[in-house]
């Protein structure tokens, strides 16, 4: 009896041993195999220090990883988009990081892109030579927390205030045009329009080298795709930081592709770019990390100082913003 049995059991398994194959091929059709990493969508306007990122895309180093740039007109729109959440990832500057902080966008800093050291400037007619110069004057300027804080800035030196000045609210894709046409006697902008007009002889009253270490550009990823897609951040900043190790190995075909990009030639952009500091993965994890990060003085400080002038309505819990887990996971 025990043999009868065993063999109506051998006799039941039978069929159902050839459909297994069936059974698991049905079973990936209809998704049983693991999701595809969500896709990484990062917001830039165009600036020198954000085409490192665009390197790393024209390299190859994100052909397999679902990383897509979406490039902005301006810095407004990419705060817009993060605010709408068509983008999970922003190139943004400290201060307008603080503005979406306070909104609880959740945003949370991965990586610092670079210190603006003259690249973001004051240009003027040439009819103007000095800084005291700008009373009475209209002055073109982005309506952003940067373009705020750098006209504040400038002012400051100047030992002006807004009411001293026309302020011309101004996207800064049209900054260079109403210079040329004369709609406005000053712009504060950055490169590469800085360069473009310094080449058809304005001049250049004040830069972000008179505030050194205040206006910084931070990558930022929404927490809550951080914490479910930690693996295409990490994969991200991987291909900057071979972005900037190709970059020092071969700086003159690198260059050239930056340049096409800023429609600045090879020699202007290599000037333009001196004029910023790409921190090395060491530094941003200095910046970064542990219970003080460095960057966290320099939030401070400006924060104070965008809040002294109503910049900024509230303030931000700033150790909530830094997030240096991908640093740890970057692979030189």
């Amino acid at each position: 009896m025990r043999n009868s049995s065993s063999a109506r059991q051998r006799h039941r398994w039978q069929p159902f041993k050839f459909r297994l194959p069936l059974i698991l091929y049905l079973c990936l059709e209809a998704g049983c195999s693991p999701a595809p990493p969500e896709p990484l969508r990062i917001g830039t306007n165009v600036w020198l220090g954000y085409e490192p990122l665009y390197l790393a895309r024209e390299l190859g180093y994100y052909d397999k990883q679902p990383i897509h740039l979406v490039e902005h007109a301006a810095a407004t729109e990419v705060i817009r988009a993060f605010r709408n959440g068509t983008i999970e990832a922003a190139a943004l500057t400290l201060d307008e990081v603080l503005l979406l902080a306070q909104h609880d966008q959740e945003p949370r800093i991965v990586l610092v892109m670079d210190f603006s050291n003259g690249g973001d400037a004051l240009i003027a007619n040439p009819v103007l030579s000095e800084l005291e110069d700008l009373r009475g004057r209209r002055i073109g300027v982005e309506s952003t927390a940067l373009g705020a804080y750098m006209l504040k800035r400038t002012l400051d030196h100047a030992g002006l205030d807004h009411t001293d000045v026309e302020v011309v609210s101004l996207p800064v894709d049209k900054h260079e045009r109403a210079f040329l046409d004369r709609q406005v006697d000053a712009v504060v902008t950055f490169e590469p329009v800085r360069s473009k007009l310094l080449k058809q002889g304005a001049v250049e009253l004040f830069d972000s080298s008179r505030i050194p270490g205040e206006i910084i550009d931070v990558l930022v990823v929404r927490q809550s795709y951080l914490e479910r897609q930690p693996q295409v951040v990490d994969a991200m900043l991987n291909g900057w930081f071979k972005a900037l190790a190709y970059n020092d190995s071969e700086p003159a075909t690198s260059a050239a592709i930056m340049a096409r990009r800023q429609d600045l030639s090879v020699e202007e952009f290599v000037d333009a770019l001196a004029k910023l500091h790409i921190p090395s993965l060491q530094e941003n994890i200095r910046q970064l990390s542990g219970p003080e990060p460095a960057l966290n003085k320099t939030a401070n400080l400006l924060q104070d100082v965008m809040l002294d002038h109503n910049l900024q309505d509230n303030p931000v819990a700033l150790d909530t913003l830094y997030d240096a887990r991908s640093l740890a996971e970057v692979t030189e």
